[in-house]
Order: C-alpha cells, then sequence, then structure tokens
C-alpha cells in the first residue's frame, strides 16, 4: 500500500525532507510507518517519545492500522485561502472565528467586527515575539504549521471552550512565517456578558492551542537556530 508520509518542525530538518511517499506491507501500523524512518534516520529515534501522529488530519494512536491513500503527519511537539486568512473556519451556531494568515494580525479590527450588543467585556490574549530567550538575543522566528489540521483543531478547542463557559463568542488567530521582534503570533479573543468568564476562556484558550494545535516556531539567534521546545497535550499518545 502507499502512504503519503508528511513532517514538520525539526522532523523535517532531521530527514531533510516535507514530505515523501513510501510504500509498505498491508497491516502496517503508524508506530510501524515510523519505525521504518527511524531506520533511514537514526536521529529519529531519539525523538520517538515526544512525537505524535496524524493520520487523515486527526490525531491518531501509534496502534492505528493505516490503509491504502491514508496521509500520516508525523509531528513534534507544539511550541499555533484568500485575503487576509489562508484558513478559516466560522462557527455556524456561534459566529466564533477561527483563522490562520501570513500577515500581520489586526486584532482589535477582528474584536470589533465579532463584538455583540450581549457582550460587557472581552479579553484580547496577544502573544509577540520577544527579543530573547534565557538572555540569549533572538533576532526573529519563522512560524509552519500542518495547516489542514491546524484550523480543525482551533476550531474544535474554541468550539469546546464556548460550550464550556459562560462566553458568547471566541476568535482563536495564528500567524506564520518570518515574524521580527513585537510583532503578534497568535490572538485569543474571548466575548461575554461579564469580565471573569472572558478572563478564564480567554486563558484556557491559549492553554489548549499550546498543546492540541500542530503549530511549530523557530527562533534564529546571531549564532544559530533552533526549534523551540514544546509538549503534547497529556491525553495524546506518542510513538
Amino acid at each position: 500500500m502507499r502512504i503519503r508520509v508528511l513532517f514538520f518542525g525539526v522532523l523535517r530538518d532531521l530527514t531533510g525532507q516535507r514530505e515523501c511517499d513510501v510504500e509498505l506491507a498491508d497491516g502496517v501500523t503508524a508506530k510501524g510507518l515510523f519505525d521504518h524512518f527511524a531506520a533511514q534516520f537514526p536521529a529519529l529515534e531519539a525523538a520517538r517519545k515526544s512525537v505524535t501522529v496524524a493520520r487523515n488530519q486527526e490525531f491518531a494512536d501509534p496502534s492505528v492500522v493505516l490503509a491504502d491513500g491514508d496521509e500520516v503527519a508525523l509531528l513534534p511537539p507544539v511550541s499555533g485561502g484568500t485575503g487576509q486568512w489562508i484558513h478559516q473556519i466560522t462557527s455556524e451556531n456561534t459566529g466564533n472565528f477561527y483563522g490562520i494568515t501570513r500577515q500581520p494580525i489586526d486584532a482589535a479590527a477582528v474584536a470589533k467586527e465579532l463584538l455583540q450588543g450581549c457582550d460587557g467585556a472581552f479579553v484580547n490574549f496577544e502573544g509577540v515575539v520577544r527579543n530573547n530567550t534565557k538572555g540569549r538575543a533572538t533576532l526573529y522566528l519563522e512560524y509552519e504549521c500542518y495547516e489542514a489540521m491546524a484550523i480543525k483543531m482551533m476550531a474544535q478547542i474554541g468550539d469546546e471552550i464556548t460550550a464550556t463557559f459562560p462566553i458568547s463568542r471566541i476568535a482563536m488567530l495564528h500567524r506564520l512565517g518570518r515574524m521580527e521582534i513585537g510583532e503578534t503570533s497568535v490572538v485569543v479573543i474571548a466575548f461575554s456578558p461579564h469580565r471573569k468568564p472572558a478572563f478564564e476562556a480567554s486563558l484556557e484558550g491559549i492553554n489548549k492551542l499550546k498543546k492540541l494545535v500542530p503549530i511549530w516556531k523557530k527562533e534564529y539567534f546571531a549564532d544559530g537556530e533552533v526549534w523551540v521546545d514544546g509538549e503534547w497535550d497529556d491525553r495524546l499518545k506518542t510513538l
């Protein structure tokens, strides 16, 4: 059977490729697929315990049996169209908005568009590029993601938060590509009749986005660059 394999973040560097097609015997699992590549690229073995897998744009157990034509993404831990948004989803029932872009994010404009008469507050969290990591001067960052899966996960997280907290809407936005010091990389805006739920929902949103959405960042310094370490949500199984 033929499987399409995608590599992201540091795994792309370790294998020297973004994607490839591989022929495997019937009955091979996702773990078996990883084993196949670990035999070719020994550096992958050291990363095994931090890698998770997605099959056809859904997180999958390493024991899942693959089928001909599957698309399998090998994912290191996360560190997050046309016009502004290259991918976007608007929830039909709530009006929640999720967007991925390569352009600067105008969070104030998004908040103004989504604000409703029932809202007495909104909390806007913006993650911005800082100028150092542990005192080591940062030049700039680059973000990449598994785009088709990332936008789905953002919508799933946001819709779950709306169902859990007494808020009216939530927006989750992420920028990809190169970002300079002080630029906004990620935004979570929570709207509610009262301030406390907006604060709580915004915090929950960024925390879950950081552990569940397949987005990675590479930090560039004057003396080199590094993929920023992250961690998966405890509920996800790694290889």
